[in-house]
């Protein structure tokens, strides 16, 4: 398979070895839609202006998600990133799981559990880690232990993890305050055009009032 997105990524994060899910949703589907919106960012196909997601170039990245979240994008007038978080999330990790399992990343496996209920699971084609994750996992522990400049792709993913309150697990081996301490640096720090650390900012801050405070209030 090509090589992955940042959407393509934070679904391989999210589900086990075996093939079960470790991230809830709408957590996940918001997650996704803002990696959209980032990977727009990263390829100067959006910018975020007046806190509102703006085209600057319609021409489609070859990616059929990124493609159609684009048009849609460039058909309607500008909106806050929480918007389309939530118009772009609806269906979104089914599609994302779709595209994994016909790139050979990923295989679909459906089965019953206690012989009634229906259950399916996304797990490596030979069983173990897809080789993909392996290597998310490596470069973002790699920046959270080093002080050094992070790639523009393992900032945006990392800040992506946070936003969706993932880091936790994602980091479950190292120090937690060592990752909060690094994960917000990273996510503030100087590592991309001023169009991205906008859409990372504006897409951590919309995630969040969609995915935590509801959690928090319930």
């Amino acid at each position: 398979m090509d090589d992955l997105t940042l959407a393509d990524e934070l679904v391989l994060l999210a589900y086990d070895d075996n093939g079960s899910r470790k991230l809830g949703q709408p957590a996940l589907g918001y997650g996704l839609a803002g990696a959209l919106l980032v990977e727009l960012a990263l390829a100067e196909r959006v910018d975020v202006v007046d806190k509102k997601v703006t085209v600057l170039d319609p021409t489609p990245v070859g990616r059929p998600l990124l493609d159609q979240a684009l048009a849609r994008i460039a058909d309607d007038k500008p909106r806050k990133p929480g918007h389309w978080i939530s118009k772009l999330s609806k269906k979104l990790t089914d599609e994302v799981l779709d595209g994994l399992v016909a790139g050979g990343v990923l295989r679909r496996e459906e089965d019953r559990v206690l012989l009634v209920f229906p259950r399916t699971r996304f797990p490596a084609p030979d069983g173990v880690q897809p080789a993909a994750e392996t290597d998310a996992r490596a470069r973002m522990t790699s920046a959270i232990t080093s002080d050094g400049p992070v790639d523009p792709r393992t900032a945006a993913l990392c800040a992506l993890v946070k936003a969706v309150d993932y880091d936790r697990k994602v980091f479950a081996d190292l120090p937690r305050a060592v990752v909060r301490k690094r994960l917000k640096v990273i996510s503030e720090g100087d590592w991309a055009a001023t169009a991205v650390r906008k859409a990372i900012e504006e897409v951590q801050s919309a995630i969040t009032v969609a995915v935590i405070v509801p959690a928090a209030s319930s």
